[in-house]
């Protein structure tokens, strides 16, 4: 497949991924918490928190979202092993690793706040599974477009 072609489709799957999310951290998300406040009012003191604690967990997602699209970018001028490569990958290993951390502190302290219920707190471990293993997955590619970016530019000295 070519640099530009890949750079397209990347692109548009990017854009796919940014659209389902803002469909999902704004309207699916608040919906559904409005419906179960309106069904279970004795936990109506529990919507706001929540519904920050989602919001500001969906920033680093968007931060990605925007660094993948400078790496498709750049795959398309047919700079893909290149150091910017490498430190946008780094980036985005950063990122990741914090949402997850910030997941799963915020949920210890939600549910340590009685705001939230054990079983909630389990199943944020798959979120934060999801999160690390992102996480892990772009520090190597971080660290493999590096070595790459380096043998290329070794290989462009030599005739």
């Amino acid at each position: 497949m070519e640099q530009k072609t890949l750079s397209k489709w990347l692109k548009c799957i990017l854009i796919g991924v940014g659209i389902c999310g803002l469909i999902m951290y704004a309207t699916v998300i608040p919906v559904f918490g409005l419906d179960l406040r309106t069904m279970y009012p004795e936990f109506s003191d529990r919507f706001w928190p929540w519904l920050i604690f989602i919001w500001v967990s969906g920033i680093p997602c968007f931060s990605v979202l925007v660094l993948a699209w400078k790496i498709a970018g750049n795959i398309g001028r047919d700079q893909s092993f290149t150091e910017q490569n490498a430190r946008l990958l780094k980036w985005i290993s950063g990122l990741s690793a914090g949402d997850a951390g910030f997941i799963f502190a915020g949920n210890i302290l939600l549910f340590l706040l009685n705001m939230s219920h054990p079983s909630i707190v389990l199943a944020s471990l798959v979120i934060v599974f999801v999160g690390v293993a992102v996480a892990v997955t772009s520090a190597v590619l971080s660290y493999l477009v590096k070595k790459a970016s380096v043998l290329q530019e070794e290989s462009d000295w030599t005739i």
